[in-house]
């Protein structure tokens, strides 16, 4: 009598153990400059040096972080001015436009849609200098309510692209029997439509978001001392070939700079892939 061949079964659990230390060890190399940036940042200045990159610190210290709080504290708060307002105002007019070309059609709505979608192509460097001119003619050239608009603007056909995948999902039922009820456009979009948004409005608000915060080109071509992020004072604490190298406030500086949009995934992350996901199955 012949034996049950198990070749599909070992298999099976040799899979079972390649995909975890795969997994694993693409997580340790994902870590691994995370952790130069965490030990570094605790090191004092005497022992933030390259050649000990790997070692923790000897003496742990908070010199770094308190350096590059006072370094980065006005470019935080003009981020967090800008990316808040600027992703909020970004999903509002990205939720109407979504909207009105999903469910409320009129005559060369296709057109429109697709020069929508034109402007998601068309690079930064290609708009800066009429810009920076049209901003010049309204007196926004160096605030931060230049950068917001700037941002809204440049972020206004994805946002649209984004929310007009995600209410084709939507049953034109409930539309149509709103209507029916005497329902108008805003009504409809207020009691039916926005209530279900959550997911739409979560991707484009972490798009928006971290688009804005990770802004380098706009803020230094639009913006001024007064008004610059907090990318431009990270770029700032580079230190030249005139000083030594503070490496623990650098550290620091990067970790500081990159909290807020970890907080933004953690909050929202959820649902991200939701939203994305939402568009691609209908329309």
């Amino acid at each position: 009598m012949t034996a049950p061949v198990r070749a599909p079964a070992t298999a099976g659990r040799t899979l079972r153990i390649v995909r975890p230390a795969i997994l694993l060890l693409f997580v340790v190399l994902f870590l691994m400059p995370v952790y130069v940036l965490v030990v570094t940042s605790f090191k004092p200045l005497d022992e933030a040096d390259p050649g000990s990159a790997w070692n923790l610190p000897g003496h742990w210290s908070t010199s770094g972080w308190r350096a590059a709080w006072d370094t980065l504290r006005p470019g935080l708060e003009n981020s967090v001015k800008i990316a808040v307002s600027g992703s909020l105002i970004s999903a509002v007019l990205g939720s109407l436009n979504g909207y009105v070309l999903s469910k409320w059609r009129f005559p060369g709505a296709d057109a429109v849609f697709a020069l929508f979608l034109f402007g998601m192509f068309i690079p930064y460097q290609a708009i800066m200098i009429p810009l920076a001119g049209l901003l010049t003619d309204l007196e926004l050239v160096g605030t931060i309510r230049g950068l917001v608009l700037a941002h809204v603007v440049y972020g206004i056909p994805i946002c649209t692209l984004i929310f007009r995948n995600y209410y084709v999902t939507i049953p034109d039922q409930l539309i149509e029997a709103a209507r029916v009820d005497g329902a108008g456009m805003l009504r409809t979009y207020w009691s039916i439509v926005l209530p279900v948004s959550a997911p739409a409005f979560a991707v484009t608000i972490i798009w928006q978001f971290t688009s804005m915060w990770n802004d380098f080109l706009f803020a230094v071509f639009l913006g001024a001392p007064d008004s610059w992020p907090v990318t431009v004072m990270l770029n700032n604490t580079a230190g030249s070939g005139a000083v030594a190298v503070q490496y623990n406030q650098q550290m620091a500086a990067a970790l500081l700079a990159s909290l807020p949009t970890l907080l933004v995934y953690l909050l929202l992350g959820r649902f991200f892939m939701r939203g994305l996901m939402a568009g691609a199955l209908k329309g």
